[in-house]
């Protein structure tokens, strides 16, 4: 890692390894180009990792049989009930037919809801854009307040039935205004008393004013993404449940090493079994996916990737977590009772980043009994 900073791959980054009690911590690099030295407690946009964060609030409630996996939830979210379907993703927005079923909660933590992220110029897609409910890059500052995005969601015919397929990211945002309105709270406190607090994690939030501690933004090609004083510095209107949430690499290891302990205090070992799953079936694989082949090594739990190959060092069975795509990522591997942590400030996507690459691979090596 030191390699890629000293090469000005990445400005910097922070990575952390546990197995079976034994942790190391690496702090490297700047906060930007130019900036001062990275700290430990380093403020990252953690992005897509905030996902399997909502997906535990959400089954706190799973478990307190406040909600139901296969219940549908028009009552709370009535924005999405009776929905349109589009005849085909090509289709005009008024080409639809009736949806097959209604939208549950288990088809907003498996990301088969019906919407999400589609790369190609359709109708469905600018619509999407117009109304700012489109999938892309955090933009906390870009979302109106979560009762008017809904309603904007709400207008738009699914891009496919519900339990169809697996489509990016939508799920995870739409989870999170559920839990607000099942809650009454906003999601940062719901996700304190549930998550946060019992965890520890006190520096986890969707904004600081503590601009100092708050690493630069990139692109990966180091233009600038986002400055400390930039979007996360300020509450948003919407709070993402998919993607927007700041942490540093210890309030994330607590995370990491409630999951593979089994749920410590937050959640029951059957549940984290449950969450850590592969849910979607071959059908479903094989119209879903990033790129064609995407999900022949790997499935989908709740909130969470779930290796089904041993396809690389470090591709194994088993081993689930998530990534962020502004340059972080989370790994839990109960076999080897390991957890991963990798925290850079440069976007880009993972299975292609070499930066990510390398750390993994790294991680892998180092096993020797």
């Amino acid at each position: 890692m030191a390699a890629h900073v000293e090469r000005g791959t990445v400005p910097g980054a922070i990575t952390l390894v546990s197995r079976r009690g034994e942790v190391h911590v690496d702090v490297i690099g700047k906060q930007a180009v130019d900036g001062a030295p990275l700290r430990r407690d380093s403020l990252f946009r953690i992005s897509s990792m905030t996902k399997p964060i909502t997906a535990v609030g959400a089954l706190t409630l799973v478990e307190e049989c406040v909600l139901r996996l296969d219940d549908p939830v028009d009552d709370v979210l009535p924005e999405l009930a009776g929905r349109r379907v589009l005849r085909t993703v090509e289709s005009e927005l008024e080409d639809t037919v009736p949806a097959n079923r209604a939208i549950t909660l288990r088809d907003l933590l498996t990301f088969r809801l019906g919407f999400g992220m589609l790369m190609g110029p359709y109708p469905i897609v600018a619509a999407a854009n117009e109304r700012s409910v489109a999938v892309g890059p955090p933009n906390p500052a870009e979302y109106p307040a979560p009762d008017e995005w809904l309603r904007r969601l709400g207008e738009l015919p699914l891009m496919a039935q519900p339990g169809e397929k697996w489509l990016y990211h939508t799920g995870s945002d739409v989870l999170g205004v559920l839990l607000e309105r099942v809650s009454g709270k906003p999601l940062d406190e719901f996700l304190g008393e549930r998550v946060f607090e019992p965890l520890g994690m006190k520096d986890t939030a969707f904004f600081t004013s503590d601009v100092d501690r708050l690493v630069m933004g990139y692109h990966d090609d180091l233009t600038v993404y986002d400055p400390p004083a930039g979007q996360w510095s300020r509450r948003p209107e919407f709070l993402s449940g998919g993607a927007g949430l700041l942490s540093t690499v210890d309030d994330l290891s607590a995370f990491a090493h409630m999951m593979l302990s089994g749920g410590g205090h937050v959640l029951s070992r059957p549940t984290v079994e449950l969450m850590t799953t592969d849910q979607l079936t071959p059908a479903q694989k094989a119209v879903s996916g990033f790129f064609p082949g995407y999900f022949d090594n790997r499935g989908w739990g709740f909130g969470v990737s779930v290796a089904t190959a041993h396809t690389s060092l470090y591709h194994r069975p088993g081993r689930y977590g998530w990534d962020g795509g502004l340059g972080t990522s989370w790994q839990v591997d109960p076999g080897e009772e390991l957890t991963g942590i990798l925290l850079t400030q440069c976007a880009g996507f993972p299975d292609f980043s070499p930066v990510y690459q390398d750390f993994w691979t790294s991680v892998y090596q180092a096993i020797e009994d």
